[in-house]
């Protein structure tokens, strides 16, 4: 990973961008990270949150904060909406039928997770989802230990659920679908371009293993600091990381892509 120094703006259009533990710092999204959201976004640069966080919270985001779009639950879906129509565009990567069989597999993987892995809960954001199974491991709870990490992503695989593991949560469900096909519809649909064919102008940034993905397919990739107690685990690191941890280090990725313009 190179300093944040080192990286030469060629003129991004659109930041891709983790929530939890980038744009936030200990769970609260502060005062100079939203502030630089905005400077971002009035400088002409669209900004699309990637996040595991619900359905819910996406309405939210998508008309309220300075966003082109948001993709959440981990890619099952993108919500984008536009004040001149009034109107919130929602696309779903599983139609409804699938969603509620679905959920009712998720339904039994989340019984025996909270059986056989103490200290563990549903994510408190969990009546919000639509398509997945958020356990947390330390948001709302006292930290556990790694190994009762690796035991819920393993209930999840042994049901046939792809699982992720954030910096709180570990997020399950049942799709063929992550992030990086969610960023490359949205750009297909929303932007009318080939995310592929155009990386030379967008860029990525996260803070933990589980945006591996998409530090190993974006050209320009970068993490806040946080995302050093986790580079042991990361085949693909990202290509630049910030000086400072969490909405710090994102409101300064955001001051060298400004400075460019």
């Amino acid at each position: 990973m190179k300093p944040l120094a080192q990286f030469k703006n060629p003129g991004i259009k659109v930041l891709f961008s983790d929530i939890d533990d980038t744009m936030t710092t200990e769970g609260k999204l502060e005062a100079r990270a939203y502030s630089a959201m905005w400077d971002l976004a009035n400088s002409g640069v669209a900004i699309v949150p990637i996040t595991g966080r619900p359905a819910g919270w996406c309405e939210m985001i998508a008309r309220f904060w300075p966003v082109d779009g948001i993709v959440g639950e981990n890619g099952a879906l993108y919500f984008r909406y536009s004040p001149k129509t009034k109107k919130m565009k929602r696309f779903f990567a599983i139609d409804e039928n699938t969603r509620q069989k679905n959920s009712q597999k998720l339904e039994q993987i989340k019984s025996e997770v909270l059986k056989s892995v103490p200290g563990v809960a549903v994510a408190s954001d969990q009546f919000t989802r639509l398509f997945d199974l958020a356990i947390d491991f330390c948001e709302d709870v006292p930290p556990v230990k790694p190994d009762a990490i690796t035991k819920i992503v393993e209930v999840f695989n042994r049901h046939g659920a792809t699982a992720k593991v954030s910096s709180i949560h570990v997020n399950g469900w049942f799709g063929n679908y992550d992030k990086l096909s969610a960023c490359k519809i949205f750009c297909r649909q929303e932007l009318g371009w080939e995310l592929e064919q155009n990386l030379d102008k967008v860029a990525f940034v996260g803070d933990s293993p589980n945006d591996e993905p998409m530090f190993a397919f974006f050209k320009h990739s970068f993490a806040v600091a946080n995302i050093e107690r986790f580079v042991a685990q990361l085949q693909h690191p990202p290509a630049y990381v910030t000086p400072a941890e969490g909405g710090n280090g994102f409101a300064e990725l955001i001051d060298k892509l400004i400075a460019k313009k």
